[in-house]
């Protein structure tokens, strides 16, 4: 059974260009692309739609003063022409849900390839630079998650490559291997980072020994890289892979790389006993700032 690519809809512009993202996800794939509207009080008990699709609300409500949404009906049925357009050959359905979002998206997300959400919905005030939703969605979904932020460029996949952090194999694991499948997909370059810093007391002796220290944390992320990349580089053979080893923060490394990406993959720890992921930092920062798509990866186990 080939299971979805799910994209929340709720009718606003980030939610249309994640549209565009899922649906040349799918084609690339060759997966169906599931369209769904999710807002309390709002669906219109048309229920599921094949071919012709009718999304959901994917931040909330519509503030005071805003003009009144559209009917479930017809934001679904746009964004399903809309699809069908970008790409005839996909196949689209399309369900309004009388739920929440983040319930209704969450409980889709059990049975998607990947569940896609616009940086920010209908209701995102302003300052927000990540809607509630999207949040939600990259830390507590059971799969990948993609947040489609960023210019158009980066969203239409101009920049010709992806971008992996990778950290320690309990949280980056399955992110690498995501990463390997999707540059595959794309026949794009792969680059695959990992950062280093120094201790504060390195850099506080003998010059040489400043040197020697800086070397050492080179050369361990460097065999630390080697090693996380090696199963996927032998099953990927094809992909054009490009290491990092950086000194520096990630956040600002990765940052800086996306610029120039595709895609950037982060991968997502468990938290023990609790029902979501850690984030953490570096995660944080992508989701808000980063200037391409962002997909969320969790390790499990």
């Amino acid at each position: 059974m080939q299971l979805p690519i799910v994209v929340g809809v709720d009718g606003s512009p980030s939610a249309l260009t994640a549209v565009d993202w899922a649906v040349d996800e799918a084609g690339r794939r060759d997966l169906p692309l599931r369209l769904v509207y999710a807002s309390l009080g709002e669906a219109d008990g048309s229920g599921e739609l094949a071919g012709a699709a009718h999304p959901g609300e994917v931040d909330g409500a519509a503030h005071p003063g805003e003009p009144r949404p559209e009917p479930p009906q017809e934001i679904l049925s746009s964004a399903s022409r809309r699809a069908q357009r970008r790409d005839p050959k996909v196949q689209v359905s399309a369900v309004a849900l009388p739920d929440e979002a983040r319930a209704a998206l969450l409980r889709e997300a059990r049975n998607a390839t990947l569940l896609v959400v616009g940086q920010r919905g209908r209701g995102t005030v302003a300052e927000l630079l990540l809607g509630s939703v999207g949040l939600a969605m990259a830390a507590r979904a059971p799969g990948p998650v993609v947040v489609v932020r960023g210019e158009s460029a980066a969203r239409e996949g101009l920049g010709a490559r992806i971008v992996v952090g990778v950290g320690d194999a309990g949280s980056s694991a399955a992110a690498v291997r995501f990463a390997f499948e999707e540059a595959e997909l794309r026949q794009c370059p792969l680059v695959a980072v990992r950062t280093w810093r120094r201790p504060a007391h390195a850099s506080t002796g003998h010059p040489l020994l400043t040197v020697d220290s800086a070397h050492a944390h080179a050369e361990r992320a460097s065999a630390l890289l080697t090693d996380a990349l090696h199963e996927n580089t032998a099953a990927h053979p094809k992909v054009d892979v490009r290491r990092l080893t950086l000194e520096g923060s990630a956040r600002k490394v990765l940052l800086e790389l996306a610029l120039e990406a595709d895609l950037l993959v982060l991968g997502a720890r468990r938290r023990h006993g609790y029902f979501g992921l850690q984030l953490g930092h570096v995660g944080h920062t992508a989701l808000h700032h980063a200037a391409c798509p962002v997909v969320v990866v969790p390790q499990h186990g």
